[in-house]
């Protein structure tokens, strides 16, 4: 029973709640349905129950309800009196007013008969009042030009432009131009504008240069790469779609502080005190925002209130201490940009209230480029003097000539080679600097790149941070322009109207794309002098485009192509102007004599293009975040433009012609193939510690790396660079090429590795696991022969050991073929290690440069049709061919020793002491050519090299007895001698495994002490060692006449039922 408990009853009816919530809730539904009531009571057991318990239930309800009713009385009583009351002084009010409205019809008609006396008094207050305010203004405007002149010295030029043009003005109002006594002033005035423009834009000049008292000279544009300067420009516009750079984007306002639309100037007063018409100043400023020619500008993207100048209280600048309150002076106090922005927004106010945006941007114009000149100028001198006082100090030279250097150092730093001499004493600096098309000075880390990088750095920075300025007052000089062009211009425009060309003569030409083409041609200008490079029309004379600023007014035909004029290319477009209001003219004839950068760069030249890339692709960049949209094309078709174009066309053929005629040098001079090393050197594998690679590849290697040294610097261009290097090292390899053929033309072993057959057993022969596969890895395994090495190793021998006789004419017979050999061999894989290195790095490159989004660093030219690896396999290729030449003509060598074996009848009267002539022979041979080749092959080769000998000469002694007819003891004794004559020799070379040779040297003996043994001993052995040896090796055997030794008729098939079982 919600329904009651807001109700108002008594303490002592308490009870009545707790009655009320014992009543169902279905009493007090909305529609009532007494039907199911009816039916409970009808159906129930007790009915005068039911019906007595519903009536003490109403009773409840009832007394509930007159206790409400009781309480709400005395209210329901006083809420009627109070509605009579009301209705009664309505009542009343009503004929109040009706007496009200009989007594305004009396005054008004009282007040009409003196309505002219009243007007005439109220009129003649006015003009009393106004005469009082033109005699204040007359005393004060008297005072001015004393005034402004002490402003002026205090170079408080906003102050004195305010002063100056609230004079003005008030000199022009109707009563004070009759005033005879003002005539003087106004000529003071006349004067004194002049003498104020001349100021302000001198102050101008001083600050865009950063040179003045408020300039930030210190600041570096470079500090940090990706940080946007943060310059803010207060931009007095109204027109909303004006084009302006992400620095002022968010920073303009919907109209203009104080000034008119045409670009006047709306002062409050002379003195700051009384007005100068009968407007109080609160009314001045009313009626000018309802003319719609007064708003507030908001400070760093703000919404414009000016209640933002209570809340956030800034400290006014020095030079506006003396200056009348004003929207402006509110606006510089709020605004959160740079001091010297603020100072130059000053400046370009005073300039725009004085009327004199043309002029001062027609001088500003002229005086661009020899300005520009001369900090170049100034700077390299001042860069000349501290490099000179640096190098007096002990050490201090060589520092201050480094910085700049660190990226280049970083990129090249495994390139470098030690100047000192290798353990074998070759002095490798010496051979190398004679190789290079450039001087050490010159090249990609020489000190002439270094200092040409740090100097330009230097200049570009100034350069940059000068462009800074020319970007803050450029876009509030463009935006005011735009404004008086639209309120001048009829709305029936003819359809040639250009507004650009209406912009350009309004500010005197000036604009930030004019400022920008000049800096980049004075830049260029400066690259060349560098580069000593003079590209058609680089010199113009800038002297004649800049006084073509100032010419009059263009023809149509100009106009109509004003908008192609701020394209930058080696001269300037024609741009031509019409000036209003010229002052006196400062005559443009700079010389442009230069700027003197040999006095601090250690050399110049067209190398020099590479320390020059990257700067201006910095400046570049830096430029571009400055630009406003409008202008963005000029920053990307500028000085990075004339320099990629300089590197295509001129840099890069140059480089090629110059590396093309070293690498011809360097690979066709007689010792370019002349191995050299010490004799009693052992082989190194590092080149500064004497490891002997050719001087030929070990120079293409140095200008390989310096070649790709000039890629690093000029990204963009690697791909050109690369394929230079790959056409290099195509040369090189067809050199190497000739130099190989020539030691092996002609000759057996050259023509052995060429088969089918003999190419595939040395592929499976173990001893191949050293040669390097195609990543430059050697598969090192161990020495050990197994069953199937065995097998490849005989089968190998057997078809070497068929070419008998062998003869000496098809031998390399030379041994200093065969050290070239052995020495172009490591020098190729030591060239095809490098090539695979600088392959990775060109590759890390190219990964860098597809990842940065930005344009400048995308490349121009095509990938190249082969990378580095394809040359590199074919390096390697050519040097495990001379090794398996080596192999195979010592194999060759010891064969055509060991036939003469084979046709020597060993019955030796006496007990052997020397081995034969022909081991001798051998055995010389073999230690004067490992030690010959040893300091030009690792141990791995070498063991290659002369491995092949000791399974060869093991075959051939025990194929030998199948040509021998009679052998005794001491012939058996001579052999064996032999062996062991043998098995020294290789044994004595350390790369080769004597356990390997004496083991199969030892077969050779072991093979030949069974012809001691009476064939009863021997058929025994051939039982117990049936595999020890082949069929043929023991019939062999039986077939030889031994003296003392009976074979019986039947050995032979006794020797074949062994092997049959």
């Amino acid at each position: 029973m919600g329904i009651f408990d807001g109700l108002p009853v008594s303490s002592d009816k308490a009870y009545l709640r707790e009655e009320l919530t014992r009543i169902d809730e279905s009493w007090a539904a909305g529609r009532f349905d007494s039907l199911p009531h009816v039916v409970h009571i009808l159906t129930s057991k007790d009915r005068e129950g039911e019906v007595e318990s519903l009536k003490e239930q109403s009773d409840v309800v009832e007394e509930f309800v007159n206790e409400v009713v009781h309480a709400y009385h005395s209210g329901f009583n006083k809420a009627i009196q109070n509605y009579s009351q009301i209705l009664r002084l309505f009542g009343e009010s009503t004929e109040s007013t009706a007496v009200l409205k009989v007594d305004l019809a009396e005054a008004k008609k009282r007040l009409s008969t003196r309505n002219k006396q009243l007007h005439q008094l109220w009129y003649r207050s006015v003009t009393l009042r106004h005469i009082i305010s033109l005699l204040d203004q007359i005393e004060g405007i008297a005072k001015v030009p004393a005034r402004i002149e002490k402003l002026i010295a205090d170079k408080q030029f906003y102050a004195a432009v305010q002063l100056h043009v609230q004079s003005t003005l008030m000199l022009e109002r109707e009563g004070l131009q009759t005033v005879g006594a003002l005539q003087d002033v106004r000529s003071e005035l006349t004067k004194l504008r002049g003498v104020l423009f001349y100021k302000v834009l001198e102050d101008l000049h001083v600050h865009l240069y950063n040179k003045g008292e408020y300039s930030s000279a210190s600041s570096s544009i470079y500090e940090r790469d990706d940080e946007v300067p943060t310059t803010t420009a207060v931009v007095l516009s109204v027109d909303n779609s004006q084009s302006l750079s992400r620095r002022t984007r968010l920073l303009k306002g919907d109209n203009q502080f104080g000034f008119q639309t045409d670009g006047s100037y709306k002062p409050s007063s002379v003195d700051g005190g009384s007005s100068f018409d009968d407007h109080d100043e609160e009314g001045a400023l009313e009626d000018a925002a309802s003319d719609g020619h007064m708003s507030s500008v908001g400070i760093n993207g703000g919404n414009g209130n000016l209640k933002d100048a209570k809340t956030l209280p800034r400290q006014t600048p020095i030079w506006l201490l003396n200056s009348t309150p004003d929207e402006f002076l509110e606006t510089i106090e709020k605004s959160d940009a740079p001091l010297h922005v603020r100072y130059l927004q000053t400046m370009v106010e005073c300039l725009c209230m004085l009327g004199k945006v043309a002029a001062a941007g027609a001088i500003i114009c002229q005086r661009l480029r020899p300005a520009i000149h001369e900090i170049i100028t100034s700077k390299i001198k001042a860069h000349a003097e501290l490099v000179n006082s640096s190098r007096s100090g002990i050490g201090q030279g060589e520092q201050n000539a480094t910085p700049g250097l660190h990226f280049m150092k970083e990129k090249l730093e495994s390139f470098q080679f030690p100047k000192q001499k290798h353990q074998n004493g070759i002095s490798l600096a010496g051979t190398l600097s004679a190789v290079s098309p450039v001087s050490p000075v010159m090249a990609p880390t020489g000190r002439a790149q270094a200092a040409t990088r740090e100097l330009l750095d230097s200049i570009l920075d100034t350069v940059v941070r000068i462009f800074e300025n020319h970007v803050v007052i450029g876009e509030i000089l463009e935006s005011k322009s735009t404004h008086q062009i639209e309120v001048n211009t009829p709305r029936s425009r003819p359809t040639d109207w250009n507004p650009d060309s209406e912009a350009s003569q309004v500010t005197g030409g000036y604009s930030i794309g004019f400022s920008l083409t000049v800096l980049q041609s004075e830049c260029q200008q400066f690259i060349c002098e560098i580069l000593r490079a003079t590209p058609k029309a680089t010199s113009a004379d800038a002297a004649v485009q800049t006084a073509r600023l100032a010419s009059k007014a263009p023809s149509k035909e100009k106009r109509d192509r004003s908008e192609d004029s701020l394209t930058f290319a080696f001269r300037f477009t024609e741009t031509t102007i019409s000036i209003h209001n010229q002052g006196s003219r400062r005559g443009p004839n700079v010389l442009q004599e230069g700027y003197g950068s040999a006095t601090v760069l250690p050399e110049q030249g067209i190398y020099l293009a590479a320390s020059i890339y990257r700067p201006v692709l910095q400046f570049t960049d830096k430029v571009a975040s400055m630009l406003p949209k409008k202008y963005a094309q000029l920053g990307n078709d500028g000085l990075l433009s004339f320099v990629e174009n300089f590197v295509k066309d001129h840099f890069l053929p140059t480089m090629f012609v110059d590396y093309r005629k070293s690498v011809q040098q360097a690979i066709s001079s007689p010792a370019a193939f002349r191995p050299k090393a010490h004799a009693a050197s052992a082989y190194t594998p590092l080149v500064e510690k004497g490891r002997p690679v050719l001087q030929g590849l070990l120079a293409i290697d140095f200008l390989a790396k310096e070649v790709l040294g000039w890629a690093q610097a000029m990204p963009k261009f690697a791909g050109d660079l690369v394929k230079y290097v790959q056409t290099f090292l195509e040369r090189t390899y067809e050199r190497c090429r000739t130099s190989y053929m020539e030691a092996v033309l002609e000759k057996q072993s050259y023509m052995l590795i060429g088969r089918y057959d003999i190419e595939k057993l040395m592929r499976l022969d173990p001893a191949s696991s050293c040669l390097p596969n195609s990543l430059g890895q050697s598969n090192m395994d161990s020495n050990a022969p197994d069953a199937e090495s065995v097998e490849v190793e005989l089968e190998l021998s057997n078809l070497l050991l068929a070419l008998r006789p062998i003869k000496q004419e098809n031998l390399i017979r030379d041994d200093n073929k065969l050290i070239l050999l052995a020495s172009l061999s490591d020098s190729l894989e030591y060239v095809a290690d490098l090539i695979e290195r600088l392959g990775q790095i060109n590759s890390r490159a190219s990964i860098q440069i597809e990842e940065t989004p930005k344009d400048h660093h995308t490349r121009t030219s095509s990938a190249p049709t082969r990378d580095l690896a394809s040359f590199s396999d074919e390096y390697r290729k050519l040097a495990i061919d001379c090794l398996k030449v080596l192999r195979v003509e010592m194999q060759l060598e010891t064969i055509f020793h060991m036939q003469e074996m084979a046709t020597r009848e060993y019955l030796e009267d006496l007990d052997a002491e020397e081995p034969d002539d022909f081991i001798i022979s051998l055995t010389a041979q073999i230690m004067r050519r490992d030690e010959a080749m040893g300091p030009f092959v690792a141990c791995p080769k070498r063991n290659y090299i002369f491995g092949g000998i000791c399974s060869i000469a093991a075959n051939a002694s025990i194929k030998a007895l199948a040509d021998m007819r009679s052998v005794n003891l001491f012939g058996v004794q001579q052999i064996c001698r032999n062996s062991i004559a043998l098995e020294q020799a290789l044994a004595a070379i350390p790369s080769i495994n004597s356990e390997a040779v004496q083991q199969r040297l030892d077969r050779v003996r072991t093979y030949y002490e069974l012809l001691s043994m009476p064939f009863e001993a021997l058929l025994a052995f051939i039982v117990e060692h049936e595999h020890v040896f082949t069929t043929a090796e023991y019939a062999n055997l039986l077939k030889v006449q031994v003296p003392g030794r009976a074979i019986p008729a039947d050995a032979q098939d006794r020797v074949s039922e062994i092997f049959s079982h």
